[in-house]
């Protein structure tokens, strides 16, 4: 079982969230790091997968219905992450560390997993 890499989406690349993740051992990449900013929502996820990382987003409608394209047309994608933007940078690095713990990369495959379900237990 591999740790979670991730790939965080141009709505939710806020530098000190990710500084957070950093600090605390999370691999890290972002759309402005690879350079695909103005790639489509597909295109993203096609390069996490082939980057063997989980895709993370604020984007709920977009990557909602993309996971929903994907199984009905039996393609894999390695995992989405589907945060709010209304969490705190403390509130969304502490939920990703939880569901880190919880689950490895190989679970998160083809999974659309939302935040919301692992609370902000301090």
């Amino acid at each position: 079982m591999s740790l979670m890499k991730l790939f965080i989406d141009e709505d939710s690349m806020d530098q000190r969230f990710i500084k957070a993740l950093r600090a605390r051992g999370v691999d890290v990449i972002t759309v402005a790091e690879v350079e695909t900013i103005s790639s489509s929502d597909k295109e993203q996820l096609i390069l996490a997968t082939e980057l063997q990382r989980v895709f993370y987003t604020f984007n709920v409608g977009d990557f909602c219905q993309l996971h929903s394209s994907y199984i009905e047309e039996q393609h894999s994608h390695g995992g989405i992450i589907i945060s709010s933007q209304d969490y705190s940078i403390g509130e969304q690095m502490r939920r990703v560390l939880k569901l880190m713990a919880d689950k490895s990369a190989e679970d998160m495959i083809n999974q659309l997993v939302f935040l919301s379900a692992y609370p902000d237990e301090i």
